[in-house]
C-alpha cells in the first residue's frame, strides 16, 4: 500500500488521516450536541456536563491538530483528478464541499479553543498543557465573538459533513464509479491530466468570510465589561463632610468551581463614602455601596450565576453594604451589613488606605460563604462550586 498519493489515487497516510480527522470530528459534534442539552439544576448534573464538555473539548483539539497534519500532507502531495470532469457543476461543488470541510476541520475547534481561553472556569482541556493560549487575553467580547464563530463555523462544518456524506453515497449507488474506493482501499481510477480550478477554494473562502462577518455584524454593539469607576456624585449634588468621590475602581469576587478559580466581575456599582483621618466616636465614617448584580461576569458560566440557584437576579437586581468605617490593628475596616440575594449578613471588610493628598487608593478583601446568602442550596459540598467566595475591592476617590 503506497503511503503517498498519485494522480489518480490517494496514499495511505492520506486515507488514515481522512478517516481519524472524521472519527474525532464526529464525535466532538455528538458529545457537543449531547452536552448542549445536559441539564446542570443540581451540583451533580453539573458535573456531569462539564466532563461531557471537557471531552468534546479536547476531542475539538485533538481533531484541530490531526486536521492541520492532514491540511499540510495534502499540500505536499499530488491531489487525485476529479473522476467526471465535464460534469463541471458537479466537480465545482465537489470541490467547493471539500474547500469548506478543510476551513471547517480548522476553524471550528480554533474558535472553541479561543473562546475557552478567554474565560475562566467551566469543563476544562483534559491535557497538561494549561488552559489558556498565547496573545488571547482574558475577555468578554473576545469570547463572544469567538463563541459566536464557533457557531457558526460548526453549522458551515455539519452542511459540509453532510453534502460530502450525499456525495459520496451518489458515487457508490448511483454513478457506481470509485470514487469511495478511493479513499476507502486507495483504488487507482481517473484519466491524470484532468485538474481541479480554483474557483471552488475562492468560493469556500468567501463562505468563510460570509460567516465571520455575520458573528461580527452580530456582536458589534457588544463591548467587555470590564471593572470600571462607580457613577460619581451627580453635579450639585450635596455632600457630606468629609465626602468622598469615586473616580475609577473595580469589584470582583473569585470562586473555585470544579477546583480551578474562576473569576467574576461586578463592573455597575456606586458608593457614597465620608471619610476622615481623624476619627469621631472611634468611627472614621461610613460607606455605602449599591451593586447592580444583573451585570455581574463570571467567565463562561455568567448565566448560571445570574440564575436562580445562586445571586438570583431577576429577583434580587440590586446588592447593598452599608458599614462604618473602624480603625484596625493595620489600617481600617469597613464593618456593617451586606443584603444580598434578600438575605442580610454581617461582613467586615479589611482595607489599607494610600492617602496623597485630597486623592486616596483603597485596596481591600474578605471571604464570604455563599451558603450564608442562601446561594448553591442544592452543591452539598465544593466538588463543583466552592463555598467560599474571595470578594476584592480597588478604588481611586478624590476628596469633596
Amino acid at each position: 500500500m503506497p503511503a503517498q498519493n498519485t494522480a489518480t489515487s490517494y496514499g495511505g497516510v492520506a486515507r488514515s488521516l481522512h478517516w481519524l480527522t472524521a472519527l474525532l470530528i464526529l464525535s466532538a459534534i455528538g458529545l457537543g450536541l449531547y452536552a448542549e442539552n445536559l441539564p446542570y439544576d443540581t451540583s451533580e448534573t453539573l458535573a456531569a456536563k462539564a466532563q461531557v464538555f471537557s471531552l468534546h473539548k479536547t476531542i475539538g483539539v485533538a481533531a484541530f491538530f490531526v486536521a492541520l497534519a492532514r491540511i499540510l500532507w495534502a499540500l505536499t502531495q499530488p491531489r487525485p483528478v476529479p473522476l467526471h470532469p465535464e460534469r463541471r457543476l458537479e466537480t465545482f461543488a465537489a470541490d467547493t464541499v471539500h474547500w469548506a470541510l478543510y476551513g471547517s476541520m480548522l476553524m471550528v475547534p480554533l474558535a472553541g479553543w479561543v473562546h475557552h481561553a478567554a474565560v475562566d472556569g467551566f469543563a476544562p482541556i483534559l491535557w497538561p498543557f494549561g488552559q489558556n493560549l498565547p496573545m488571547v487575553p482574558k475577555s468578554e467580547s473576545t469570547a463572544a465573538l469567538a463563541g459566536a464563530m464557533h457557531w457558526l463555523f460548526s453549522k458551515v462544518l455539519i452542511a459540509s459533513i453532510l453534502l460530502h456524506v450525499a456525495g459520496a453515497v451518489k458515487h457508490a449507488v448511483i454513478d457506481r464509479d470509485a470514487t469511495l474506493a478511493r479513499m476507502t482501499r486507495g483504488t487507482e481510477a481517473g484519466q491524470p491530466g484532468a485538474s481541479h480550478a480554483l474557483a471552488p477554494a475562492l468560493t469556500a473562502l468567501a463562505i468563510y468570510a460570509l460567516a465571520a462577518g455575520a458573528a461580527v455584524t452580530l456582536l458589534a454593539p457588544a463591548s467587555d465589561i470590564t471593572a470600571t469607576a462607580a457613577a460619581p456624585a451627580e453635579a450639585g449634588a450635596p455632600v457630606a463632610a468629609g465626602g468622598w468621590q469615586v473616580l475609577s475602581g473595580s469589584l470582583g469576587f473569585t470562586v473555585k468551581q470544579m477546583g480551578a478559580d474562576v473569576q467574576g466581575n461586578l463592573p455597575d456599582w456606586k458608593a457614597e463614602i465620608t471619610f476622615d483621618e481623624t476619627p469621631v466616636d472611634g468611627r472614621h465614617g461610613k460607606v455605602r455601596v449599591e451593586i447592580n448584580t444583573a451585570t455581574l461576569t463570571l467567565g463562561s458560566v455568567t448565566d448560571q450565576a445570574k440564575g436562580a440557584e445562586f445571586f438570583d437576579t431577576a429577583t434580587h437586581p440590586t446588592a447593598l453594604f452599608e458599614a462604618d468605617i473602624l480603625p484596625a490593628a493595620s489600617g481600617y475596616e469597613a464593618q456593617g451589613t451586606l443584603t444580598l440575594r434578600g438575605k442580610a449578613e454581617a461582613v467586615t471588610l479589611p482595607f489599607t488606605l494610600d492617602l496623597q493628598g485630597d486623592t486616596a487608593r483603597m485596596t481591600g478583601s474578605t471571604t464570604l460563604d455563599r451558603r450564608a446568602f442562601g446561594m448553591g442550596a442544592s452543591y452539598g459540598d465544593e466538588s463543583s462550586v466552592g463555598f467560599a467566595v474571595q470578594v476584592s475591592v480597588d478604588l481611586t476617590a478624590q476628596r469633596r
